[in-house]
């Protein structure tokens, strides 16, 4: 009877476990511009901080682009700083000498038309002579305005308008400059996180697309565990819960876990019954929960084993 007890000991089964799987968020690092791969700067398994180098691409159309507008850029600036700076100066003095030239022949004519209207007044000077001297007095007054007018003109070389014009036109220029500058930096790839390099897409001399990811960056710092639970076995399990798993690549190490999602999967990812009569299906529910405290070492893709019995006693 001694013996009949031993074996039936021995033969005992297990402790079945549920087996999960430790997972992280991952990032894919894609290039804006297409380009080919110049330099690699990491590879698989390497840490990267923020703002770090990991690539560095060739892109010799924008850079030909970039000196295109440039000269754009240079083309408006000289506009508007003609615009800014009007005529020349021989120019303004020119018209200057011009207007007090025309304003002397005009002061000359206002006065002799003055001494003529007098004499006229005497009977002195005939009708044609007095006529005369009005038109003459009348057209170097005009002249006088004309001249006055070349002078303001070239004082004000541009109009109001046309100075705003040339503006805006430096401003779409160095707008266009600035894009592609942007662009010209997107050659070179920088991590926006920190995290681990889990997958090198590209290698180096590879043609690339605008989007194309060149690395997959798993970010450590928020592990948790996948599992994968019976409908018959939900009923301990809540939001908030805490189990216990195993890690074996961690020397067996207990972790303690979290609950924080739960959701029923896809009907084909069911248990299936193995009775005919009377037989149902178990629904199957993913049930991801995080790690209570920091884990050093904790990695994706790590198995963990949690006992079934140790749900079915929860609560």
């Amino acid at each position: 009877m001694g013996v009949l007890a031993l074996v039936l000991w021995l033969t005992r089964p297990g402790p079945a476990f549920l087996q999960g799987q430790i997972e992280v968020d991952t990032v894919r690092l894609s290039a804006k511009v297409g380009g080919r791969v110049a330099s690699l700067e990491v590879v698989e398994g390497d840490t990267v901080t923020a703002g770090q180098l990991v690539a560095v691409l060739t892109t010799p159309e924008i850079e030909a682009r970039a000196g295109q507008v440039q000269a754009q850029v240079d083309a408006a600036t000289a506009v508007l700083d003609l615009a800014r700076e009007g005529a020349r100066e021989e120019q303004i003095r020119a018209a200057r000498a011009q207007l007090e030239a025309a304003e002397s022949v005009a002061e000359l004519a206002a006065e002799t038309r003055t001494r003529i209207e007098r004499l006229y007044a005497d009977g002195v000077v005939p009708t044609q002579r007095r006529d005369e001297v009005i038109a003459q007095a009348r057209a170097a007054a005009a002249q006088a305005n004309v001249a006055r007018e070349a002078l303001q003109v070239a004082e004000n070389a541009v109009r109001p308008e046309e100075l705003q014009a040339a503006e805006a036109q430096l401003r779409v220029a160095q707008g266009g400059l600035e894009e592609i500058q942007a662009l010209l930096i997107e050659s070179h790839q920088f991590s926006p996180v920190d995290g681990s390099i889990s997958v090198r897409v590209v290698e180096r001399g590879e043609l690339v697309g605008p989007g194309f990811p060149l690395f997959v960056v798993a970010l450590l710092d928020d592990p948790w565990v996948t599992l994968n639970i019976r409908e018959d076995l939900m009923g301990s399990i809540a939001i908030g819960q805490r189990i216990s798993g195993t890690v074996p690549a961690m020397t067996g190490r207990e972790v303690e876990f979290e609950v924080y999602f739960i959701a029923p999967m896809a009907d084909f990812a069911t248990w299936r019954s193995a009775r005919d009569l009377g037989g149902f299906d178990l629904r199957t529910f993913e049930v991801r929960a995080r790690p209570v405290a920091e884990v050093e070492g904790l990695r994706p893709g790590m198995s963990v084993l949690v006992r079934e019995d140790s749900l079915r006693v929860s609560r």
